[in-house]
């Protein structure tokens, strides 16, 4: 795979009615690296204003946050650590997504599943803590360290990311941060309502990469066979 400035671990969901949807609302299909045409929703202003930062990374709900590789770290072994944690780590079965509001910007939020993720996310940022870089203080700056919590900080310090472990919440980001978030819920509500996936299920893990130009693409999917 293509050298890339950054990597991530994330679930996303396999090809079919839902990924189709998810990724022309977003505009950017991280599986074959393609801008789409984004849908006009009644109401709503021009899906690009509500999903222009959303859109870079792809749809897809994170475990391992963004990363630089650490020094001596290749590529191919960043990938072969992926896919050993998939071939140890089960498969999560939700009831099912909830669109929800979290703290100004939209998501789906899986319901019925909050041991069993809380345990597959911290498997996965153990899991590939040695591949990263230790944090720049540019991107300790960016993670806005003062608006932490002590136990968030130490999170940070330990892992690279504040929000893992017991601070883990899921979620598939659908839209940027928005000052009015109603009307976009409703509009939202009803356009992924026949498609959201009942129960919802967590079955590969994704290794993506960030190109040179801050777009995210899908370079393996590995099955969760544990």
């Amino acid at each position: 795979m293509d050298q890339m400035k950054r990597y991530a671990v994330y679930y996303a969901p396999r090809p079919g009615a839902f990924a189709e949807l998810a990724n022309a609302w977003l505009g950017w299909d991280a599986a074959t690296g393609r801008s789409l045409s984004q849908p006009d929703l009644p109401g709503l202003p021009f899906p690009a204003i509500l999903t222009a930062e959303a859109r870079r990374y792809g749809f897809h709900g994170t475990l391992r946050a963004p990363f630089r590789l650490a020094e001596g770290v290749t590529d191919e072994a960043a990938a072969a650590v992926v896919s050993a944690l998939a071939a140890r780590l089960a498969p999560v079965r939700c009831e099912g997504l909830i669109l929800e509001d979290l703290q100004g910007f939209l998501a789906l939020t899986p319901t019925g599943c909050e041991a069993a993720l809380l345990e597959l996310g911290a498997a996965v940022v153990e899991g590939t803590n040695a591949l990263r870089a230790a944090l720049s203080p540019d991107e300790i700056s960016r993670r806005r360290r003062e608006t932490l919590t002590a136990g968030q900080r130490e999170l940070l310090r330990l892992w690279g990311y504040p929000f893992v472990m017991e601070e883990f919440r899921f979620h598939l980001t659908l839209t940027d941060r928005l000052p009015e978030p109603g009307p976009v819920m409703a509009a939202l509500s009803d356009h992924f309502a026949p498609v959201l996936p009942r129960p919802f299920l967590i079955e590969d893990l994704c290794l993506f990469g960030e190109d040179a130009a801050g777009r995210f693409h899908l370079l393996h999917r590995y099955a969760l066979t544990g």
